[in-house]
């Protein structure tokens, strides 16, 4: 028994060390992703007009390369779900080359999409590779819920946050901690590196003041449940697109073509590239009481969604905060309530919902706006939550206690009702 703790206690030291320097590596290749991409996005931004119409090319080309050299990398962020939930064993070392470049050439031809799950696939690609060092019990698993954590914080700048969002993501309703240990230290070095190295925290102090009562309570379940369905719309935009644009146009090089000459024209059309890219800038417009149009939101939404399923790369993270950003300024508008604070339930909530996570959601809008708001962001999250037993915008991830015990009620009341008759 003695033996046996010991042991254990060997192996924990042991992945918390391993963990400290999957921070590291992490970190690093992070940020040289995410400042390069800072980098591309200002001088599209500044060159728009030349590199739109070159949006429809890019994508040919992107989908040549991955059709060619690619292999499993392209699944992406399905194929880290899927190794996460101990059902592939490997994940290719090119993702990380793969996934940097296409995100890069999608951001500076002007696609609308995120970066974050490019810094979660880069994390656990590089976990991954290390783990194979050492030979602990389930380290394929452990490993790659590190790198997950590294990435996501690494980026964000917000370990606690990424802690929970690696264990809550690959299956709903059942949390992974078997590598809390590695994930902690993983998470926290990351976070420290990146802001050594130059990544700049995205933070608001925000000083509004709402009184926790009845009335304030009833406004924040109807705020959770507009913004989960705000986060559902964009899951089954995602989903749908994807299905449909597949169906109907089979061939991926004429699809992505047709499809970014279309994306490239609407933002073009929709104020002069508003919704290229990150959508940082609509988030920085909703904490700086510039101008938020009410359709802000849904334009980002389904730009977004659209560029992705076609065949662009990216993330969805970033896009969904500011999806929550701007419909959290409208919404606070129409109900009286302060701005600020609802773009930020908004940004928190709307991502909880895409990714069908709770406690990450809550943690990231303590982090990134103060942690005396927790009560508000814990009610809005809960309520959101209700909404999980819906997919999400993985969609390898899978559900464990919504949609069994739906299921379980349901055979329960088919039983009832065949014995009644």
């Amino acid at each position: 028994m003695q033996k046996h703790m010991l042991k254990s206690w060997k192996t924990q030291c042991l992945l918390a060390v391993v963990g400290l320097w999957i921070g590291v590596a992490t970190a690093i290749v992070v940020t040289i992703f995410g400042r390069t991409l800072l980098w591309i996005s200002a001088f599209r931004d500044v060159h728009i007009k030349l590199l739109l119409p070159f949006l429809c090319l890019c994508g040919v080309v992107l989908i040549a390369v991955y059709q060619k050299w690619g292999g499993r990398s392209k699944e992406g962020m399905g194929l880290v779900l899927l190794v996460g939930q101990r059902k592939e064993q490997e994940i290719p070392l090119r993702l990380i080359p793969f996934i940097i470049g296409s995100t890069w050439l999608t951001h500076l031809f002007g696609g609308s999409a995120g970066r974050e799950g490019v810094a979660v696939q880069i994390g656990a690609t590089v976990s991954h590779h290390i783990g194979k060092w050492f030979d602990v019990e389930d380290n394929r698993h452990i490993f790659l819920l590190t790198g997950m954590a590294a990435g996501f914080s690494a980026l964000f700048q917000t370990p606690i946050a990424a802690i929970f969002f690696a264990m809550e993501v690959l299956v709903v309703g059942k949390w992974a901690i078997r590598g809390i240990v590695p994930m902690v230290t993983a998470a926290f070095m990351a976070c420290t590196v990146s802001k050594a190295l130059g990544i700049v925290k995205f933070h608001v102090d925000l000083t509004d003041t709402l009184p926790f009562e009845i009335r304030t309570i009833a406004y924040l379940i109807v705020l959770g449940l507009l913004f989960g369905m705000a986060g559902k719309l964009f899951v089954f935009a995602l989903r749908y697109g994807k299905q449909y644009t597949t169906k109907y146009i089979p061939n991926p090089y004429l699809r992505i073509f047709l499809g970014g000459l279309l994306i490239s024209i609407l933002i073009w059309a929709l104020h002069g590239g508003r919704y290229a890219g990150l959508g940082t800038n609509l988030i920085g417009a909703a904490f700086a009481n510039e101008t938020i149009y009410p359709y802000d939101w849904f334009c980002k939404l389904v730009l977004t969604a659209f560029t992705l399923c076609i065949g662009f790369q990216g993330g969805e993270v970033t896009p969904s905060f500011a999806i929550g950003a701007a419909l959290g300024v409208v919404l606070a508008k129409v109900f009286g309530l302060p701005v600020f604070l609802v773009a930020a339930l908004g940004c928190a909530t709307v991502f909880g919902s895409a990714t069908n996570t709770l406690f990450a959601p809550i943690w990231i809008g303590c982090e990134l706006f103060g942690f005396s708001y927790l009560p508000y962001f814990a009610l809005v999250c809960l309520v959101m939550h209700l909404l999980s037993c819906m997919p999400s915008i993985y969609s390898q991830q899978k559900q464990y206690f919504y949609y069994r015990t739906i299921r379980d009620f349901i055979l329960q009341y088919r039983q009832r009702k065949d014995s009644r008759v």
